[in-house]
């Protein structure tokens, strides 16, 4: 779909839809919705004074109209309390109103600059945030669906912003690309996630993320199984020994400038995760085809990265393989060696993630990385203590922790920092090796981060557990059901900010 912005008054915009914004408590409207509103009869005044719609964040209501107007609907979406408004809001609003006007076959919607007038908010940040709402809001993944209700797939949308201002308009211009190409990048991120694993083994995944790299200007590499066993990349490698497809190291990179040293973003890429040997239940096995939704959003990050241009020298590393039982799997008691040559002894093949990061971590680290910040849904634990509303955030260093945390807010994705006591060490020390790959039950977000952090030498270090962030059971605002593409955006905002 596409945003764009155009000088003129929204009252008479030739378009299918209308989506205004209405702050909570309002029983006059002003503004864009008082020009509508008296263009077509007072109708809005009439469903506020009526308190069938009460301007609460995210609610909708759609006034559908007689013949004889350029638009044949006005959707009304709430803002919240006005004090209270801020770019999420604008982005989750955006989201929940293009939705709703979309509906019916609409392809042509018009808005104002939500959030740029009496909200106070700044110009780029209300233009950037209306764009990423409207199209991770449309956001569907329909690959798979032969056809809709109606015999044919859905067409573009697209959404015209109404200004008067022409210093708005060119205020706006560049942050409507800038949220184009982040929610572009979250949305390419989805389709990988959403991506049953019989289609997106580590062989195509490698192949869609050396595609996408020809396509936006990055470097790839990808290791193969010969170069990861002249590494010593034994952690990875014995994750891979279950599953006759081969495993795939991939490797991008940016040059935003000449420093030797860049800032690491690694992914981890179980495209498939059975559990191996120590198999997970049946009921919901199908959903760990998203087990590689920290792969996805490294690459995803690096796509926009490429985009956005920074003055950054960045690389990702993403390791991808299927972690399932065979004859040849890997098995409970067996102990490995990573590329570091640090021994870990395997106490639960399903705990694989942290296996396959071990080498990851290293190889970036070998890179002269100065920075790593690694991506996975690598425990329940983190589902159970958090839930579906925060990442969890475990760091070795208090001003990368921030500025991930920072760079969270300006993406509207939430971050909790957990500790990182050296003491929780104790919880996987191996009586037969260096250390175990877990910790037992007992802060097991922690444990795992931890295990991870072992194979960091002297790079600052964080890891972000998405496991209970990366898909949404349901629609709701710009999350529709099934992959969210989290933590693209903030490793994007992390890396262009800095």
């Amino acid at each position: 779909m596409r945003v764009h912005i155009t000088e003129g008054s929204i009252v008479e915009a030739q378009v299918e839809a209308l989506v205004l914004g209405i702050f909570e408590g309002i029983t006059e409207p002003g503004g864009a919705a008082g020009a509508v509103d008296q263009a077509i009869g007072g109708l809005i005044k009439n469903v506020l004074g009526s308190k069938e719609f009460k301007g609460e964040l995210n609610e909708t209501i759609t006034l559908h109209l007689g013949g004889g107007r350029p638009y044949r609907k006005v959707v009304l979406v709430g803002l919240g309390k006005k004090e209270e408004l801020s770019a999420e809001r604008v982005r989750q609003a955006s989201a929940s109103g293009v939705r709703a006007a979309a509906k019916g076959g609409v392809r042509r919607i018009g808005c104002p600059l939500h959030g740029a007038g009496a909200g106070g908010l700044d110009v780029g940040e209300a233009a950037q945030a209306l764009t990423e709402g409207a199209i991770l809001g449309l956001y569907k993944f329909e690959t798979y669906k032969t056809k809709d209700d109606n015999g044919h797939k859905d067409e573009l949308v697209e959404v015209v912003v109404y200004e008067q201002d022409g210093d708005k308009v060119q205020a706006a211009g560049p942050a409507i690309e800038r949220g184009t190409i982040l929610a572009e990048a979250t949305n390419w991120a989805r389709d990988l996630v959403n991506t049953p694993s019989n289609d997106l083994t580590p062989t195509v995944l490698a192949a869609k993320a050396k595609q996408m790299a020809a396509e936006v200007g990055l470097e790839c590499e990808i290791l193969e199984r010969r170069d990861m066993e002249r590494l010593g990349m034994g952690a990875l490698l014995g994750v891979a020994k279950g599953s006759a497809e081969e495993p795939k190291m991939i490797v991008l990179r940016y040059r935003g400038s000449d420093d030797e040293q860049p800032f690491a973003l690694v992914g981890k890429g179980v495209c498939f995760d059975s559990g191996g040997i120590s198999l997970k239940p049946a009921e919901g096995m199908g959903a760990m085809k998203g087990d590689m939704a920290g792969a996805a959003a490294v690459l995803g990050a690096m796509r926009a990265i490429a985009l956005l241009k920074p003055k950054q020298h960045v690389i990702a590393v993403a390791p991808c393989v299927e972690n399932l039982p065979s004859g040849t799997a890997l098995k409970p008691g067996d102990v490995l060696k990573a590329m570091t040559g640090k021994t870990i002894e395997v106490d639960n093949t399903d705990a694989e993630g942290r296996l396959i990061l071990a080498d990851a971590v290293a190889y970036a680290e070998s890179l002269g990385a100065h920075s790593v910040v690694d991506v996975a849904t690598l425990t329940g634990a983190c589902v159970i203590a958090l839930g579906s509303l925060y990442t969890g955030l475990i760091s070795t260093d208090d001003e990368l922790a921030e500025a991930i945390v920072e760079a969270g807010k300006k993406a509207g994705e939430r971050y909790c920092r957990l500790p990182a006591d050296p003491e929780y060490k104790e919880q996987y020390k191996s009586d037969v090796a260096d250390i175990k790959n877990t910790g037992g039950r007992e802060a097991g977000v922690i444990t795992g981060a931890l295990i991870i952090s072992e194979f960091v030498k002297d790079a600052r270090w964080a890891h972000l557990d998405i496991a209970g962030t990366s898909t949404s059971s349901k629609d709701k605002h710009y999350l529709t059901k099934g992959a969210t593409g989290v933590a693209v955006r903030t490793l994007a905002e992390l890396v262009c900010s800095d």
